[in-house]
């Protein structure tokens, strides 16, 4: 056995954890990947077999990571998400044989409050995601910021107040949720705008990424219920070949016909009507995604 193994067995406990972080700093599960093998490759061998607290030390070195990310693509006009951004969903079946993937899927963040951290500035966003989602002390934040704890904590305060009321309160109950998705793919089977409409909140929002060359219509935002049933119509196959997953932690839609991923939807439900819908289409992301059985 050489040094590197305890340690690196040690970093491995605490991978998913990691993953965890950048996913919420980042919205990508590739860039997440990417900054957590980062965060090994720049790991002080010798400091971390000394730290008695290496999830806390590695915790903010990947927060160190993700905010030099952020900053470079805020930083790049061209590279800019738009508002049409949809962040890569994290896909499971509808149930689970393992408890413990239950319960760390249960506590996946939504498609709709990951939209909602992209309109925060990168430092923003690093403190609210750090203290408020994963408890880190602000005097643990502010050396990332250079700041002052105060100033980070100020920092957290103003992105909870923009967070708050972006993303709708999602429905609890899942069955509650499959029913209410099941109602609107039964109405656009059967083309119907006044069923699809009945079961749409009024200010529904729907965000797509096709992936389509830029100029052309690659991503869009629809808004309010009846040009989001209006769209839906305009793509019946979508419904034929829809089948329900896991999907952020509620209940959403993958379209695989013959094997061949074209879509995936996360939904968000509120008050018994479906709020948010966010469609990824690009077939350069599916293609990176990992799609298990659904059922």
């Amino acid at each position: 056995m050489n040094g590197t193994e305890p340690l690196a067995e040690r970093f491995q406990e605490h991978r998913e954890h990691l993953l965890a972080v950048a996913y919420r700093l980042l919205g990508s599960l590739s860039g997440a990947e990417e900054a957590v093998q980062e965060t090994w490759l720049g790991l002080d061998r010798d400091e971390g077999e000394r730290s008695e607290d290496l999830r806390a030390g590695l915790t903010t070195a990947v927060g160190r990571i993700c905010l030099d990310r952020l900053r470079s693509r805020t930083s790049a006009p061209e590279a800019s998400q738009g508002d049409a951004f949809v962040p890569d969903p994290v896909i499971g079946p509808l149930s689970w044989t393992d408890p413990e993937q239950e319960a760390a899927h249960a506590d996946a963040v939504g498609l709709a409050l990951l939209v909602a951290l992209e309109d925060l500035e990168p430092a923003e966003r690093l403190a609210f995601v750090l203290h408020d989602m994963f408890a880190v002390p602000f005097a643990a934040v502010a050396p990332i910021l250079g700041r002052t704890p105060a100033a980070t904590a100020r920092l957290a305060g103003r992105a909870r107040s923009r967070v708050r009321g972006a993303a709708p309160a999602t429905e609890p109950d899942l069955g509650r949720q499959r029913a209410i998705l099941e109602e609107f793919l039964a109405a656009s089977k059967a083309g119907d705008l006044a069923a699809l409409i009945a079961v749409l909140h009024p200010d529904v929002v729907l965000r797509a990424d096709s992936g389509v060359p830029t100029g052309a219509a690659a991503s869009r935002v629809v808004r309010g219920a009846e040009a989001v049933a209006e769209q839906a119509l305009l793509f019946p196959e979508f419904a034929h070949s829809a089948r329900l997953a896991r999907v952020n932690g509620g209940v959403g839609v993958v379209n695989v016909p013959e094997g061949r991923p074209l879509s995936v939807v996360g939904v968000t439900v509120t008050e018994d009507r479906i709020a948010a819908l966010h469609v990824l289409a690009d077939p350069d992301r599916l293609a990176r995604l990992r799609l298990p059985g659904t059922g």
